[in-house]
């Protein structure tokens, strides 16, 4: 008669702050940073939401965690080639990554990230800049304005409630609303998408060239 052999439970692997972190990363790319919780999460990992706080102090410790987790993805600039094509690329990667992740931008702009991820990122930045010629003030003004920039393009990409397919439908119905008698250029412009003349997209590269070639003339050569 054949016995039967008892199986062992499989242990489960001990929870630690990066799987903690991990988890809310897919959590937030799923739902938002509004779906995440330490209740939600806790399920998400099956333990009991208390045993978070032996990874995790609170939902803000997760939010820099997050952030570190992001900035993590975008290559920092090289120090000492050419800056010009070192800001172009830095700034591309980080529109892609927070394409991403369509929550992260909110929390880039609306905390002070002082996790040393996110130092060394922006180190970089200056250090590149610096090296370029810039002053620190210059420098300041060239990385604040070239970050507003990709922030803001971001955000309306993400959030702009016309798929682009519908754009030229979009503006014949509106055209109504602007005559050219009193909004000429308005008027003018959409009767260029309406036409097929332009369509419309925005492309990230075309403004950001816009204002590295403004920034070009700060830089002390």
């Amino acid at each position: 008669m054949a016995t039967k052999t008892r199986r062992t439970p499989s242990r489960r692997a001990p929870l630690n702050r990066e799987k903690v972190l991990a988890a809310a990363l897919r959590m937030a790319d799923k739902g938002g940073i509004e779906a995440l919780s330490m209740r939600r999460l806790a399920q998400a990992l099956k333990v009991e939401a208390m045993s978070l706080y032996n990874h995790v102090a609170s939902k803000e410790e997760i939010l820099d965690g997050l952030v570190e987790l992001v900035v993590s993805e975008i290559e920092p600039p090289a120090i000492g080639g050419p800056w010009r094509a070192a800001m172009r690329q830095r700034a591309i990667r980080a529109h892609a990554v927070l394409m991403r992740h369509p929550w992260a931008t909110m929390l880039f702009v609306s905390r002070v990230n002082v996790g040393p991820r996110m130092l060394r990122y922006v180190d970089a930045t200056i250090g590149c800049l610096r090296a370029a010629g810039f002053s620190y003030p210059m420098a300041d003004h060239a990385w604040t304005a070239i970050d507003a920039y990709v922030y803001g393009f971001t955000l309306h990409k993400r959030n702009f409630p016309l798929d682009p397919a519908e754009y030229a439908t979009a503006a014949a119905g509106f055209l109504p609303m602007i005559p050219v008698a009193q909004f000429p250029w308005l008027n003018g412009m959409s009767q260029e998408v309406i036409a097929g003349r332009h369509d419309g997209l925005h492309q990230l590269e075309l403004g950001l060239d816009l204002l590295l070639d403004g920034l070009e003339g700060l830089r002390e050569k």
